[in-house]
C-alpha cells in the first residue's frame, strides 16, 4: 500500500487514493485544513468525494466555494454536519442548512482554532468569554473567573485529518506557505490520522527552525498533483 516508513515515523503513500483507502467510512468526523480555498487539500477532497462516503461531520474553517474545495463534498451530499466559522461563500451551502438537509454548528473563528489546537494537546475542555450570551454558548456549561463568565469549548479531536503543505521532508515535517498556514497546522495536531499533501517533497531534512508541523504529527505523506491554484475573489487594480 505505501512505499515505506520513512525516518520520522511518517509513511510515504504512492498516492493520494492509497494514503485514505482504509480510513474513510460512513459517519466519520473529518477535519480539513484551508482558509478560503487557500490551503485546501484539494487531492486529498477529492479522494473522500470519489470514495462515496456519506454522513461526514466536516470541521473547517469554511467550506470552500460552490464547485471547489469542499463544496464537492456538499455537490455530492456526502456531508451530515458541519463545524465552522464562516460559510458566506458557498451557496450549495446555505440552501442545504435551510432546507434542513445540513446540521451546523457555529464556532467563532478564534475559538474554533483553539478547540482544535486543545484537542491536539490532548486538552477536552477550555473556558473562554468569547460567545458569552450569544447563540453559539446556548446549553454550554458556564462558570465564572475574576468576575467575569466563560463558556465551556469541547476540545475536537477528528477520525481524520487533511492537510496540505508547501514543503515535507521525509520524516513528515511540514511548511506551510503564506496564508495556507492558518487553519492547516491546528488540523495536522487534531486527527487521530493525520494525512499531508505537500506541493514539494524534499530528499533532506528541513531545518528545524522552519518546521512548523514536527512530522510527529503527521502519520501519512503524499506528494500532490500540480494543479492552477484558484482564486477565491479575484481584486485588481483599474490601470
Amino acid at each position: 500500500m505505501f512505499n515505506g516508513r520513512t525516518q520520522g515515523g511518517s509513511v510515504l503513500y504512492a498516492n493520494t487514493a492509497e494514503a485514505l483507502s482504509d480510513v474513510l467510512a460512513d459517519g466519520i468526523t473529518i477535519a480539513v485544513g484551508g482558509f478560503g480555498l487557500s490551503g485546501n487539500p484539494n487531492d486529498l477532497i477529492e479522494v473522500v468525494r470519489d470514495s462515496g462516503v456519506r454522513e461526514l461531520t466536516i470541521v473547517s474553517n469554511n467550506m470552500g466555494v460552490d464547485g471547489k474545495g469542499l463544496g464537492l463534498l456538499l455537490e455530492n451530499r456526502q456531508v451530515r454536519k458541519v463545524i465552522a466559522s464562516y460559510v458566506g461563500e458557498n451557496k450549495l451551502f446555505a440552501q442545504q442548512y435551510l432546507d434542513g438537509e445540513l446540521d451546523v454548528e457555529f464556532a467563532p473563528q478564534g475559538t474554533l482554532a483553539e478547540r482544535m489546537r486543545a484537542g491536539g494537546a490532548g486538552i477536552p475542555a477550555f473556558y473562554t468569554a468569547t460567545g458569552v450570551g450569544t447563540p453559539v454558548a446556548e446549553g454550554k456549561p458556564h462558570a465564572e473567573f475574576d468576575g467575569r463568565t466563560y463558556v465551556q469549548e469541547r476540545g475536537i479531536v477528528a477520525d481524520v485529518a487533511l492537510v496540505h503543505a508547501h514543503l515535507a521532508d521525509r520524516a513528515g515535517n511540514l511548511v506551510y506557505r503564506r496564508t495556507s498556514r492558518n487553519f492547516n497546522p491546528l488540523v495536522a495536531t487534531c486527527g487521530r490520522v493525520s494525512v499531508a499533501e505537500t506541493e514539494v517533497l524534499l530528499d533532506d531534512y528541513i531545518d528545524p527552525d522552519l518546521v512548523i508541523t514536527p512530522g510527529v504529527f503527521v502519520n501519512r505523506l503524499v506528494v500532490a498533483a500540480e494543479r492552477v491554484k484558484d482564486i477565491e475573489k479575484l481584486t485588481v487594480r483599474a490601470a
